[in-house]
């Protein structure tokens, strides 16, 4: 789920016009994979009032544009690979279509999200997009952990308004041998007591494999590195270790998968340079993880197999909902979309008392590399 926004859709002090009522006609939508769909977006994106600085209190319309251009963008693709990697197949062996739900929320006022996800796939089991623009009040718990990351923040009258936007995406795919990823990047502003704000953004991207694939991890995480290296060379091996640090699941002494980059509260050197990083990070993730969809979609697996994906399933949803951040802001936040925030899940997953893959496996391989990442480019 989205770090930041979580899927709210109610709070106070935002034009009461949306980006995502144009077009969309209902609340709802299930409907059979159609390009229409995404070009649906396209036209949100261009007739969206929120675009227009004027008519709306939300800051920085521009970081909307870029939010709404990488939905649209990641869901053309998630659906063409989607089409072109099995369900040609998958429907003539007679078990119709993909379920895809394209869902978008709105409050009498702040704002809303588009969340669009696919289920029952043949490449993708489920695979989520989330596009969240809102803002408020921050709950008491939420404005206590930003302090205790640092954050310096003093209340009006016991009130943080705030605005958050974001666009987050979580893929499961059904074959064991193509891995799980994760993204989201995010934009955050404060206003104080006194009327100043403070802003950040945040973000990264990361894969959790099944089965380690050395080539795999090297061409992930070389591409995110090429994308920070583009604005500063210190900061891959940061953001690098940041993301073997997040990822951790502590009651289990394991990384959630292989890492990628992670990032939070970063507010220097400028809002734009930060912007431009940000958006050099988000452009990455097609190019560090398409190409493995594609090469691994048709790769024959084992029941076996498919057991040993559905347990590290299992370690995914701990760390979801026992540690993340994100997940914890969206259930601690009164109005937020529950299921925009577990949209993160995997559509199935198992735990079985005490398993322990034999020496020497590739399970075991695995778990070497959980429990003590790797440094995959130099």
């Amino acid at each position: 789920s989205c770090s930041s926004c979580s899927g709210k859709t109610s709070c106070a002090s935002v034009s009461t016009q949306c980006l995502l009522v144009p077009l969309l006609g209902t609340t709802e939508q299930s409907l059979t994979p159609s390009l229409q769909l995404f070009i649906d977006t396209d036209e949100v994106l261009s007739q969206s009032s929120l675009l227009k600085a004027e008519q709306t209190q939300l800051p920085q319309p521009f970081l909307i544009r870029e939010i709404l251009q990488t939905l649209n963008h990641f869901c053309h693709l998630l659906f063409l690979q989607q089409v072109r990697g099995g369900d040609h197949g998958y429907r003539h062996r007679g078990f119709g279509h993909p379920s895809v739900t394209l869902t978008w929320s709105l409050a009498l006022a702040g704002g809303g999200g588009i969340s669009c996800v696919l289920q029952d796939g043949e490449v993708f089991e489920k695979a989520g997009v989330n596009v969240s623009v809102v803002s408020g009040f921050l709950s008491e718990e939420a404005a206590r952990q930003m302090r205790s990351r640092g954050k310096s923040l003093k209340a009006k009258d016991g009130k943080l308004p705030f605005c958050a936007m974001g666009v987050s995406s979580v893929i499961h795919p059904k074959n064991p041998h193509v891995p799980t990823m994760h993204f989201n990047y995010r934009y955050f502003e404060i206003e104080e007591a006194d009327g100043t704000k403070q802003w950040w953004f945040g973000g990264g991207t990361d894969l959790t494999p099944t089965y380690l694939n050395e080539e795999d991890a090297v061409h992930f995480h070389k591409t995110l590195k090429e994308a920070c290296d583009k604005h500063d060379l210190k900061l891959y091996p940061k953001y690098k270790k940041w993301c073997d640090d997040y990822f951790y699941i502590k009651h289990r002494g394991e990384r959630r998968g292989i890492g990628g980059i992670f990032f939070d509260d970063v507010d220097s050197p400028s809002k734009e340079e930060v912007f431009q990083f940000v958006k050099s990070c988000a452009k990455a993730v097609v190019p560090c993880y398409i190409p493995i969809v594609k090469k691994h979609c048709h790769d024959s697996f084992t029941p076996e197999e498919k057991l040993w994906q559905q347990l590290r399933r299992g370690r995914y949803v701990e760390f979801n909902l026992v540690y993340d951040r994100g997940t914890k802001f969206g259930l601690l936040t009164p109005g937020s979309r529950i299921e925009s925030i577990l949209m993160s899940l995997p559509l199935t997953a198992r735990w079985e008392y005490m398993h322990n893959p034999p020496e020497s496996s590739k399970e075991a391989e695995m778990l070497e590399v959980l429990r003590n990442p790797k440094d995959w480019v130099h």
